[in-house]
């Protein structure tokens, strides 16, 4: 009899062992998986309704398959590693990852909203009783389709937004939409053309250079956000014109002038907003408007030295995933 209940003993041990060893894989997972990108997931879905209600926010459902498949992994990769979108995710939203490849409570959230196991990344963005605010999102696995879902469910609940998150919408829409046109205005100083140019909406990028013997600002932009004509009338304003021959053009070793010439170089910034802070600088308005809390805490705490957060590689490598994003 004894050996028979001491066997019952272990058998419980090894089973309980096995079940927290599991659900440590789980936890880990949620910390590292690709599938997951750089957000910072809850996995308990009370919890993340809860937080819900208390800070009076939208929960950002992401059910995917962990580990997963090659669209599984690249939706981690492109689309949840853009860094101002997961800064966005974890500042507007509570974001909550529900693995459909998993059962427990994973499989009871999927049963609640009658989501299919073994599936491509879908999102659901859900108010603080579980209610869906927006249409779900499945079969688009792009940023643009992500952001979309996230600005319009924040203006169904009237929560305004910062102007990094309008800027990353406006990249992202511009790169995916395929309206991003380019022209050349020549004018007496191409800095200053690039602070009087590059501070209206629809503009994506300036760069000075040279063309046919003048100075000339490269300007690249969204026709569905600012028209050609629209921007020869900002450059005429700014004693700027148009050039009508464009060959041999070639870009001067100080672009962003302003922006090179500041502490702001040293933060990490998406190219449209190195084009805004670098105009804000040249016309005198201020940069940090267009930072996210982040980078604003990044650069007051440390903006003013060359910390290895700010150094070439790590800026580099946070603007290729900014730029890469579709």
């Amino acid at each position: 009899m004894r050996s028979i209940v001491t066997l019952v003993l272990v058998s419980i041990l090894v089973a309980t062992s096995f079940l927290n060893a599991e659900n440590k894989s789980v936890e880990n997972q949620a910390d590292t998986a690709e599938e997951l990108g750089k957000v910072k997931w809850l996995r308990d879905y009370d919890e993340a309704l809860s937080i819900a209600r208390k800070e009076k926010k939208q929960v950002l459902i992401l059910f995917q398959e962990v580990p997963g498949c090659s669209t599984c992994r690249n939706y981690g990769k492109n689309v949840l590693s853009n860094p101002l979108m997961v800064e966005a995710i974890e500042e507007y939203f509570v974001p909550l990852a529900i693995f459909n490849n998993k059962g427990g409570k994973d499989r009871e959230v999927l049963d609640r909203y009658k989501e299919p196991t073994w599936n491509n990344p879908v999102v659901r963005i859900v108010n603080s009783e579980g209610k869906d605010e927006v249409a779900r999102l499945a079969a688009n696995y792009s940023a643009i389709g992500l952001y979309q879902s996230m600005d319009k469910a924040l203006k169904s609940a009237n929560i305004s937004t910062a102007a990094y998150f309008k800027l990353l919408g406006e990249e992202l829409r511009a790169k995916k939409e395929g309206s991003v046109q380019e022209t050349y205005f020549k004018m007496y100083c191409f800095w200053s053309g690039e602070g009087h140019l590059g501070q209206h909406e629809g503009v994506l990028s300036t760069e000075p250079g040279f063309m046919g013997g003048h100075e000339v600002v490269k300007v690249k932009y969204d026709e569905t956000k600012v028209s050609k004509e629209e921007l020869q009338a900002y450059a005429a304003k700014a004693q700027c014109s148009k050039i009508e021959k464009k060959e041999g053009y070639r870009v001067d070793k100080d672009p962003q002038y302003y922006l090179k010439k500041s502490s702001y170089r040293y933060l990490p910034l998406s190219p449209v907003q190195r084009t805004k802070i670098n105009s804000a600088l040249a016309i005198g308005k201020d940069p940090k408007y267009y930072l996210s809390p982040k980078q604003l805490k990044w650069f007051n705490e440390k903006g003013k030295e060359k910390k290895v957060l700010y150094e070439k590689p790590f800026r580099e490598a946070w603007e290729l995933k900014t730029s890469t994003s579709s």
